[in-house]
Formats: structure tokens, C-alpha cells, sequence
């Protein structure tokens, strides 16, 4: 079981790290507030050995992300490029070396 201040590290990483592309315009997921949830989601796949890209696509295409103040909702999934995806992917991997 994960500790939370393992889970705060990770969302650290992510948060610091990976981005949503708006507009040309990029916001770190610390600054959007979707850090935390994302490594929530993604901690037990550290945990249970089972990082694949797979898994990581879908907790992405599951986080719903409001916008224009809840009238519109996208996954997160659709906001990251792919280069962040590629970046998650690698952060992942990194941190699964350090636990």
C-alpha cells in the first residue's frame, strides 16, 4: 500500500514535468490541479508491476478535465501531447527504479 508521501512524490514529478497543451499554451499539471489524481490513478500500477503504456492511456482517458468553467469536459488524455505522454511513460519508468 502506498504511503502518501510516496503518492505526493510522484505527483511532485508529474506535476512538475508534464503538461496540458492549450492553445500553444502549457499548463503543468500542478498548475491545473490534476497532479495529484493522476499519480493517485497511476501509483498502483508502480506497485503491482503492471506499467504499460496501455494502462497509462486509459487512467488518462478516464480523468475528466472541465473546461470553459464545466462546459465542456475533454479526458486528460486529449489535452497532453504526445511528446508529455512519451515523458509520463519515461517518468514512470524512472521513479518504479527508485521505489
Amino acid at each position: 500500500m502506498a504511503s502518501t508521501q510516496q503518492i505526493e512524490a510522484l505527483a511532485a514529478e508529474i506535476g512538475e514535468n508534464i503538461y496540458i497543451d492549450v492553445a500553444k499554451w502549457h499548463l503543468y499539471l500542478a498548475e491545473a490541479h490534476l497532479h495529484t489524481i493522476l499519480a493517485e490513478k497511476l501509483y498502483p500500477l508502480l506497485e503491482d508491476d503492471q506499467l504499460e503504456e496501455d494502462g497509462v492511456v486509459a487512467i488518462l482517458q478516464e480523468i475528466p478535465v472541465k473546461l470553459g468553467g464545466g462546459k465542456k469536459t475533454l479526458p486528460l488524455l486529449d489535452l497532453l501531447p504526445m511528446q508529455c505522454q512519451v515523458n509520463l511513460l519515461d517518468l514512470l519508468e524512472e521513479y518504479k527504479k527508485i521505489m
